[in-house]
């Protein structure tokens, strides 16, 4: 394992010249590094990931105990899965890394997408149309899912759906998701006032920890908050309640004066916020600190 004592010689030297000779320099490449490893846990925690760097851990130590042993089998397995770990890695977590990528290169510049350039009046009535909608779904428990376009781009998402380039309309809404119609079944996609496609196929979350109870819509809505900054509205089919998934946060339970809130505190003007806005904030970060 020359390549194993070649490794740990160098770490020691590394954090030698860091914690012998500090410098403001070592003190920025420490914190950069603290930076990206917490970040590269943050990521991997309560994912498959976590088991695998486990698995990484066991195999590191019985390679050293190869090693001091001089068990020359064992060694000679053990280097041959070592050299080629880092294709093995990108094989396995080509979905975690694909994530990880996507979040990293997406802009910290939250877009409102919607009702860009609008009057109060006119921002209010089409959050009032998306709203009317969903209620009456939730009243009749028809399924729904919604898809908000904001910074990052859907044009892929948009393609996997059929084209419809509509107004927001309540009537429209409802209609799509009417059970046995061509297009109820998939995602809405809005983008810039518009609704401009519906039937889109998102990827589903792969996050173990989502409860049970929730079905396909839900995983869907929650797969496509992950990798982008869009706001996700759904309704359950078999519950009628209404939710809402953002950057990976689920939050359920919503009225008409919740949902108005939200939708008009992301993407109305500034002057159209309301009181309830606030309100509403509080309730999600109060629900999402129980999950």
């Amino acid at each position: 394992m020359a390549q194993l004592t070649a490794l740990w010689e160098q770490v020691v030297s590394l954090f030698t010249t860091l914690f012998l000779q500090p410098d403001w320099r070592n003190i920025l490449d420490i914190a950069i590094m603290a930076v990206i490893i917490y970040q590269v846990i943050r990521l991997a925690v309560r994912t498959r990931a976590s088991s695998v760097f486990k698995g990484i851990a066991l195999l590191l130590v019985l390679a050293w105990i190869a090693e001091a042993m001089q068990l020359n089998t064992l060694r000679w397995t053990l280097q041959l899965i070592i050299n080629t770990g880092v294709i093995v890695l990108v094989v396995l977590f080509q979905p975690e890394l694909r994530r990880a990528l996507e979040q990293i290169g997406r802009s910290r510049i939250r877009g409102n997408a919607l009702f860009v350039n609008k009057e109060v009046s006119e921002a209010r009535h089409e959050i009032n149309e998306i709203v009317t909608a969903l209620t009456d779904l939730s009243r009749r428990r028809i399924g729904a899912l919604i898809v908000i376009e904001r910074g990052t781009g859907l044009k892929d998402v948009v393609e996997s759906g059929t084209r419809i380039d509509a107004e927001i309309t309540a009537p429209l809404i409802e209609n799509i998701f009417e059970p046995n119609t061509p297009l109820h079944d998939g995602a809405m996609i809005i983008r810039n006032d518009r609704i401009v496609a519906a039937a889109c196929i998102l990827q589903l979350s792969e996050n173990s920890s989502i409860s049970r109870e929730l079905g396909t819509r839900h995983r869907a809505a929650l797969g496509i908050s992950e990798t982008t900054d869009a706001v996700v509205l759904i309704v359950s089919e078999e519950t009628g309640i209404i939710s809402t998934a953002r950057e990976g946060k689920l939050t359920r339970h919503l009225d008409a004066k919740a949902l108005t809130a939200l939708l008009t505190d992301l993407f109305a003007p500034e002057s159209a916020q309301t009181p309830l806005a606030s309100i509403f904030k509080r309730k999600e970060g109060a629900q999402n600190e129980k999950e």
